[in-house]
């Protein structure tokens, strides 16, 4: 027994010793070579993406009047920037690395200035609709407006800026887009067609011209640019700073309504028939309870034109009546405006009496008159020099954004136009040139609701 313990007791000892004896050590494993990790090369375009939208607009900006970039100025970052800052450093004896240092954007800016101040570039925004634009002051510096927009051009008439409005119905830019293509003597050498904006450029009888549509609801608004080829070296770069700039529905502008027609109005009319026919500016009489000739009494309206806003008016059984000669031909532009001014503006009379103007073609196809005569001359009758019928005087309320006060444009209906329009309503009229135009003027009164 004791021996059978001895060697138990052993074995527990022999254990307890052997789970006691530490455990040992394991190898370390050998180190591993490792090549260190370099971060990515930054491009171009990325250091572009690390700037501000207002700096990105900037350069591009710049670049584009120092002739260097022909894309959208948009902020948005594009290979065409890029390669237009490798341009610039190449053309400055720069590395063409694709990212202006300092020193390379304080030339930049220096170098786009320059064709900037000499063209008087500035934003404006028109009048009669409310759109935002750039214009080129001092290339363009006449200017004139009408209900249908706006009209900028040189004194040569070799660069011309125009931006008209106009309701459609239905319309679509791939069909305004068309309709623009086929004007007549254009050649087009580029086109971009997109929902609410088409962009058309090329040829026009010599010239270049250059054409941006937008569209919103059912109007459509157009700023068409149009300039000799001699001048396409300065024009470029202003047609793609224009291009950018037009925003022809600026948020938070609207057009505003023409102002509520007045009460009483006085207007002026032309007497042309013996037997008391009357031609005058379908606005003045337009929503009239009861028309009143003056010293005559009351008049019909029996006939109205609304395409070229000419009114027909009778009057029955007036005696001495002296009708204006409307002649047969075109009349000469500088004109002598003959009617009746509001009495307002002249302490209560009723006299007939005489104001000059000029005629210019307006933005759309009508012919306005410089300068605007005063209230009481609307259906005035305009003589030229040589003592023939030019046409009817019409005022009309000019539409504008904002808080401005309305505006008056003054536009000639022509002589063919009152011609054509007597005729079809039967009025057999006298041809030759008029001696008198102020025997046969009267005074309108429309009094409405």
């Amino acid at each position: 027994m004791r021996s059978m313990l001895s060697a138990t007791a052993m074995i527990m000892l022999a254990s307890a010793a052997y789970a006691q004896t530490p455990a040992p050590t394991p190898a370390k494993p050998k180190p591993v070579a490792t090549v260190p990790v370099r971060p990515a090369m930054q491009t171009p375009a990325d250091t572009a993406k690390d700037m501000t939208q207002t700096e990105r607009l900037t350069i591009q900006s710049d670049l584009a009047w120092s002739g260097h970039y022909n894309g959208a100025i948009n902020g948005e970052v594009s290979e065409r920037m890029v390669n237009a800052i490798k341009a610039f450093q190449k053309d400055n004896g720069g590395k063409q690395t694709g990212v202006l240092n300092p020193q390379e954007r304080g030339v930049l800016a220096a170098t786009a200035k320059k064709p900037r101040d000499n063209v008087g570039w500035k934003i404006v925004t028109d009048m009669v609709t409310g759109a935002k634009l750039g214009i080129p002051g001092k290339l363009v510096p006449q200017q004139i407006s009408d209900a249908n927009g706006s009209k900028w051009q040189s004194s040569t008439g070799t660069i011309q800026i125009l931006l008209t409005r106009r309701k459609e119905e239905a319309p679509s830019t791939a069909k305004l887009a068309e309709a623009e293509r086929k004007q007549p003597g254009r050649k087009l050498d580029y086109s971009a067609v997109k929902p609410d904006f088409f962009v058309l450029s090329g040829l026009q009888n010599q010239k270049k011209f250059y054409i941006r549509g937008q569209l919103k609801g059912d109007e459509v608004r157009m700023l068409t640019i149009l300039y000799d080829q001699a001048t396409e070296g300065t024009m470029e770069p202003v047609v793609i700073a224009m291009s950018s700039a037009f925003d022809a529905f600026p948020a938070g502008v609207q057009a505003m309504g023409p102002p509520p027609r007045k009460k009483v109005e006085y207007a002026s009319g032309i007497v042309v028939s013996a037997d008391g026919a009357i031609v005058t500016d379908r606005q003045a009489v337009d929503g009239c309870l009861s028309i009143t000739v003056a010293g005559h009494g009351n008049a019909d309206k029996v006939a109205e034109d609304k395409a070229r806003d000419l009114a027909l008016l009778r009057i029955y059984g007036a005696r001495d009546l002296k009708p204006l000669a409307l002649g047969t031909g075109t009349a000469k532009p500088d004109l002598t405006l003959v009617g009746i001014a509001d009495p307002q503006n002249q302490a209560g009379g009723s006299a007939v009496s005489t104001v000059r103007a000029a005629t210019a073609q307006g933005a759309g196809s009508e012919t306005t008159l410089s300068p605007a005569p005063g209230i009481g001359f609307a259906g005035a009758a305009a003589i030229d020099g040589d003592g023939a019928f030019a046409g009817v005087t019409q005022l009309k309320p000019v539409v504008v954004a904002g808080p401005t006060p309305a505006a008056t444009q003054a536009v000639l209906a022509s002589a063919d136009a009152v011609r054509n329009f007597v005729k079809a309503n039967g009025v057999a009229t006298e041809a030759g040139k008029t001696s008198d135009a102020k025997a046969s003027m009267v005074r309108l009164i429309c009094v409405r609701k």
